[in-house]
């Protein structure tokens, strides 16, 4: 291939596409397709690379790292991460009991996002997870009421944001003035010196997300920095928070994009916390498995036409909407290496009755009908998007782990999606 392929593991061998070795034409023919697989391998590389840098640039100061359970949610990825050490950043209730179920500590759980229900924030709590991310003061007073019922105090931090550009796409931008994240920056000190004063409160840390997808670490390198000026400006006030939280977000190569250096972004927040004797906190997703997986699917037609031509593939917007919802760019190549130079240009499309159902534009590929291809960087914001417009079932998950390949999620049936249904007629 003209580029080296950016995914963990996929490669050519002997004329076909592999992860780790493993025939992604053979996964295919066992588990069907459209099938997300994913490296086991990949998924710990990655979180390693990550700890080995926040490791060299602490120290012996504490630190810990919460995956984005919102970026892939499947229990075996969890589990995986558990067994390293990670702590988990999850949105609902729903994604705490994933981690719970995957083995996970409470301990090490943090709870972002900004509509979390007096439910979720009881079984939080008598769970015992770390902290809690507020974003607003109506939230934070509900915590405060919910703690108080449980006789409990209740660990927080809030989500400042520090109007700070991510220079991302606009719809995973969340650390600017109009975005609907977070406590504003010059809103923030109030709003902890009346945590300070609650009951079921207990302040924690502070804590900010900017947006994902960043291949400049200068935007989250000027977000810390204004944290910890928060942070001293609480110490000021009497109020010591434990930890320092700049978010995640950090991206990966998708396309061409230049990668993060995890070395030297990791000494620049560590420059910025210098000796204060806190914890720091990190909430990647994306870089942990983004790069961990692929989704493969079948081509079902060769639709020539008289503007652009077209391979209608079996994988469609309900199983991987970031390129309809982004305009996110998927790097997509065929699983049978080519073996001549037959290569047109073709839009990849699906089978779902939206315009917007296009996988990747303009791609040069060698393909037939009932070909195999390989969409790339599928690991994050892949299935746990996923839908069943269309009345599609989602598709299988597969874990490449060593040499074998291990299914850990069954793809569902058409009939358990309306298995809750029934008919107004009905008894």
């Amino acid at each position: 291939m003209s580029a080296p392929l950016s995914t963990f593991g996929v490669e050519y061998r002997a004329g076909t596409l592999c992860m780790e070795g493993v025939s992604l034409a053979q996964i295919a023919a066992q588990f069907d397709t459209p099938v997300f697989v994913y490296s086991r391998a990949g998924i710990s590389n990655a979180f390693s690379h990550l700890d080995q840098a926040v490791k060299a640039a602490r120290g012996t100061r504490p630190y810990t790292i919460c995956f984005a359970v919102k970026a892939n949610s499947n229990l075996a990825v969890l589990n995986i991460l558990a067994k390293l050490g990670a702590g988990f950043d999850i949105v609902s209730g729903g994604e705490l009991a994933r981690v719970l179920k995957a083995g996970g500590s409470a301990s090490k759980v943090v709870f972002s996002g900004l509509g979390k229900t007096s439910a979720e924030m009881s079984f939080a709590l008598k769970a015992g997870i770390k902290c809690f991310n507020i974003e607003s003061e109506a939230e934070l007073e509900r915590l405060d009421q919910v703690a108080q019922q449980l006789g409990l105090r209740a660990p927080v931090s809030l989500r400042v944001n520090p109007n700070v550009d991510a220079k991302t796409h606009p719809y995973i931008s969340t650390g600017l003035k109009n975005n609907k994240f977070g406590v504003a920056f010059d809103r923030a000190r109030d709003v902890y010196r009346r945590a300070a004063n609650m009951a079921g409160i207990q302040v924690a840390g502070v804590d900010c997300h900017i947006g994902s997808q960043l291949t400049d670490a200068a935007p989250l390198v000027e977000a810390m920095q204004k944290i910890v000026g928060l942070a001293d400006d609480l110490a000021r006030d009497g109020i010591q928070v434990h930890h320092i939280c700049p978010g995640g977000g950090v991206g990966i190569t998708y396309q061409d994009e230049e990668q993060i250096r995890l070395d030297a972004y990791a000494a620049a927040l560590q420059s910025a916390l210098g000796d204060r004797p806190v914890e720091l906190l990190l909430e990647p997703g994306r870089a942990i498995v983004g790069n961990a997986g692929v989704l493969l699917t079948r081509v079902e037609y060769v639709k020539p036409g008289e503007a652009k031509s077209f391979l209608v593939v079996d994988a469609a917007m309900n199983d991987l909407i970031r390129p309809a919802l982004y305009q996110a760019h998927h790097r997509i190549t065929e699983v049978a290496e080519p073996a001549g130079n037959d290569r047109a240009t073709y839009d990849v499309v699906g089978p779902v009755c939206e315009s917007a159902d296009v996988l990747g534009y303009s791609r040069e590929l060698s393909a037939k009908q009932g070909d195999l291809l390989a969409v790339l960087s599928a690991g994050a914001y892949g299935f746990v998007m996923s839908s069943n417009y269309n009345t599609r079932p989602r598709s299988a998950e597969v874990m490449v782990d060593a040499s074998t390949a291990k299914l850990v999620r069954a793809r569902e049936t058409i009939e358990e999606l309306f298995a809750g249904e029934q008919a107004i007629d009905e008894a």
